[in-house]
């Protein structure tokens, strides 16, 4: 059988807004940054929180590390000006190619 995650639980206060802090151990565990989005559900009388990725699944690949250091490595050489501009699409293929 395999084992379940162990039941994390603390109590917490709701405030004015009805706003409720996720507590430190909990947010570790859950590895949540400010800014992060979560699903809130109702089910019966108990409320669930799910960290949410509200990325649609196939782009997801453009918000990855490694692609948005490349986005800002571009972002960099367009502000230098290090770019060329093709005249023809005959020209940028043989660019290309060399």
């Amino acid at each position: 059988m395999a084992k379940s995650a162990a039941m994390r639980e603390e109590a917490v206060r709701v405030g004015a807004k009805f706003q409720v802090t996720i507590p430190r151990r909990i947010s570790k565990a859950l590895r949540l940054k400010k800014g992060d989005h979560m699903l809130v559900r109702l089910i019966g009388q108990r409320v669930e929180m799910v960290p949410a990725n509200l990325i649609p699944k196939d782009q997801a690949w453009f918000w990855t590390p490694e692609w948005q250091k490349k986005e800002r490595e571009v972002d960099e050489a367009l502000a230098r000006g290090d770019f060329k501009v093709a005249e023809s699409v005959e020209q940028l293929l043989n660019d290309l190619k060399s």
